[in-house]
């Protein structure tokens, strides 16, 4: 894991602004008096794949941003099995639930190469005390939390398994920069869906055959999204 502090950062407002994701990140609406609020540096991490950000047992000390890759959030039982409750990509706040002074409730890994900004939860709880600018991303991505498990109940968790991996499918093109995205694993696709490693290569293979999946190197497909959307 690589980790760099960002000096200044957040502290001088030019250099926010030439972010990539600066409307898509949690400080989004700050302005320059508001970043004067922040007393301890904001991390620069880069993880790899399989690398972990956080476990359930680490001291919840800091939430993080996403700029770029993806995260998977994993509930682990005593037995050694899985289940992958989330997907979580660039903009996205990994951690949320401690700034509500409760722990990690999941494991946070890296799908793929992961860049994240990691914030003391300290600063983000003076900032939204001190300032209203904060209150209204701190919704937003509320908001989004409850959104995304519905989707997660609705779409990926329930009706036939060709559905759940075609669903699985069309969201993982939909949060996806480029014209391909990023293909789990058989293993972590049963995870996600609640269905068995066999079904999901099952599923796929069968997509591949029907030419409305095309799997690349490195993790990585590409669809027939218009075509995909039929099928369900």
């Amino acid at each position: 894991m690589k980790i760099e502090v960002i000096e200044e950062v957040w502290r001088e407002l030019g250099k926010c602004e030439m972010c990539g994701i600066r409307d898509l990140v949690l400080f989004a609406d700050l302005n320059e008096d508001d970043f004067k609020l922040i007393h301890q540096p904001i991390v620069d991490m880069q993880l790899k794949p399989l690398q972990t950000l956080f476990r359930t047992d680490d001291s919840p000390d800091f939430v993080y941003t996403i700029r770029s890759g993806l995260v998977k959030l994993v509930n682990y039982s005593s037995d050694g099995r899985y289940r992958i409750v989330r997907l979580l990509g660039k903009g996205d706040l990994v951690g949320i639930e401690v700034l509500n002074g409760q722990p990690y409730a999941h494991c946070a890994e890296a799908l793929e190469p992961l860049a994240v900004c990691r914030i003391p939860v300290s600063e983000v709880l003076r900032i939204n005390r001190d300032t209203p600018r904060l209150h209204e991303q701190m919704l937003a991505r509320w908001q989004k939390i409850s959104s995304d498990a519905d989707c997660w109940i609705t779409e990926l968790s329930t009706g036939q398994a060709r559905q759940r991996v075609i669903h699985l499918l069309l969201h993982l093109a939909s949060i996806s920069d480029s014209d391909d995205f990023f293909l789990p694993s058989r293993e972590d696709m049963g995870a996600m869906l609640a269905i068995t490693t066999e079904t999901a290569s099952r599923m796929i293979s069968a997509l591949r055959n029907e030419k409305v999946l095309q799997v690349l190197e490195k993790n990585r497909a590409r669809a027939d999204l218009v075509q995909m959307r039929t099928l369900l």
